[in-house]
């Protein structure tokens, strides 16, 4: 039997292995209601165990809903699914077997005089009802067969979970491939075996919630093998005007198909196909100019490496109007877009005008504010010869909630120490803040006999904090309808989910 790393689960399995043990001195009334206990404590531990399952696939259906997370939560969910129904078609099979001891020990439903419902009763000291069906009728060769397939079922569903997990799996059976079942059953009371079945049951959801637990890990991360790397950097052109387009393309000459690969070109992470990754933008401002190339790749080994590589081209001076973007080539709500403005005439004799938003200031350097999305254009005209130029208007993109490292798993130790969570943006060129207005959080899995549900109004966990120090491995925090208030104003961005280990 694998002894499990969570205090409780070592609780449990160790009182099984003392009753076990007192069964060959006496069936007492003691022995009988301690089993009782074991196997109801058992059925909690698998229920709160199936709450941190729902909360791990609702975060796949989420992921599967974010382009960027699409394929990979696609490929992962599946695989998720399939340890989903493996598990359930194992403990269906598992639960009948528990209903045919019952039976064999004369089930019947009476009324509990207190409460008024109906409840199971049969004989739970019967000495012949597990021996009969466990063993004459073979059912204990039948379990062990089963649990043995489901093992090589669960472990196969993807290659590195067999690699990872294959010494720890929770389902354990012979090396050999003998018959070991069996004889666990032979001259057990009743329920001492219903109670055995219930340990099976939960060796089978803690192997769920293991797999499950990995494939969700699994996205966003990357399996990697190649012999060397190099990083190449390209660009359109080495000299433009203001206001013309430049791109750079950037990549690693040697990758993996199953990605590892992130760019990030002036500040902006853009989107790796085929090893490598481009930008486009305005050019601004005139003279030489610089764009740093950053390209995060794995090597053979699995370990990170990054290298930088600046790539410089000349703005030239412009002979007409320009409207150049000192950050980019859109405009954003709700913050100061500042502007470059070349003229040829000087300032007395141009004429600035703006439709979709507001322009402020004088001469080259101004302001643009805008507040709704869609388009909008600048005029410029010197001597009275207009040019319109054309800018889209985007919304600040959300920000990202984290606690800690802002992984989906985390020590428990690491957890507990956590004071605040914050709301990120990421590869984002402006300088902004956004802060937490409130939040739910639930806490499930082990530890939390049901789910405990608490709030927070700002970025501090101080309010969580009894619940968080309960927290240990096999516990699943979850943050959902998150507020945050930013420049733009108040909105509610996705939640996330932590598994403790």
């Amino acid at each position: 039997m694998a002894m499990p790393k969570e205090p409780r689960q070592k609780m449990i399995n160790l009182m099984y292995l003392v009753l076990t043990a007192l069964l060959a001195l006496n069936v007492s009334a003691e022995v009988i209601d301690a089993f009782k206990t074991v196997d109801y404590s058992l059925m909690k531990s698998n229920d709160n165990i199936e709450t941190a399952n729902v909360t791990l696939f609702k975060s796949f259906e989420k992921k599967k809903g974010d382009p960027a997370n699409k394929e990979k939560a696609e490929y992962w969910g599946g695989k998720a699914d399939q340890a989903k129904k493996l598990s359930s078609d194992m403990l269906n099979y598992i639960e009948n077997l528990k209903k045919e001891l019952k039976t064999a020990s004369g089930l019947r439903m009476v009324k509990n005089k207190e409460t008024g419902l109906e409840e199971e009763e049969y004989k739970l000291d019967d000495l012949n009802a597990s021996s009969r069906i466990m063993d004459t009728e073979k059912k204990g060769k039948e379990l062990d067969d089963k649990l043995r397939a489901y093992r090589t079922a669960m472990l196969n569903i993807d290659s590195s979970i067999n690699l990872a997990y294959k010494d720890i799996f929770p389902v354990e059976v012979s090396a050999d491939g003998k018959d070991n079942t069996t004889n666990s059953f032979r001259m057990m009371p009743t329920v001492a075996a219903i109670t055995l079945l219930s340990k099976l049951q939960n060796n089978v959801k803690n192997a769920e919630n293991q797999v499950i637990s990995y494939a969700h890990s699994k996205i966003g991360e990357v399996e990697l093998r190649m012999d060397q790397a190099a990083v190449l950097v390209g660009q359109s052109s080495n000299y433009v005007m203001p206001g013309e387009e430049v791109t750079i393309t950037a990549g690693v000459g040697s990758y993996s198909s199953q990605g590892g690969t992130t760019i990030n070109i002036g500040g902006q992470g853009v989107p790796v196909v085929d090893g490598q990754g481009s930008a486009k933008f305005i050019a601004s401002g005139s003279g030489e100019q610089t764009r740093q190339v950053t390209v995060v790749y794995l090597d053979q080994n699995k370990q990170q490496q990054t290298k930088t590589v600046p790539v410089k081209f000349v703005v030239g001076t412009p002979g007409g109007a320009a409207v150049m973007l000192d950050k980019m080539n859109v405009f954003y709500i709700g913050v100061d877009n500042p502007v470059t403005i070349g003229s040829p005439t000087g300032w007395d004799k141009t004429e600035v005008k703006m439709n979709g938003g507001d322009i402020q200031g004088s001469g080259s350097k101004r302001i643009v504010k805008v507040s709704a999305l869609g388009n909008a254009s600048i005029t410029v005209s010197p001597d009275g010869k207009p040019s319109t130029f054309q800018f889209r208007i985007k919304k600040i993109p959300d920000p990202v909630f984290k606690v800690g490292d802002g992984k989906i798993r985390m020590q428990s130790v690491v957890f507990k120490q956590q004071p605040f969570c914050r709301a990120e943006l990421e590869n984002f060129d402006f300088d902004l803040k956004f802060n937490i207005v409130s939040a739910t959080v639930f806490f499930s899995g082990a530890n939390f006999p049901s789910v405990i549900r608490k709030d927070i109004t700002s970025n501090s966990l101080a309010p969580i904090s009894a619940e968080m120090a309960k927290c240990g491995p096999g516990s699943v925090i979850s943050f959902d309808n998150i507020r945050v208030s930013g420049p733009d104003g108040t909105r509610t961005i996705d939640g996330k989910s932590i598994a403790l280990y």
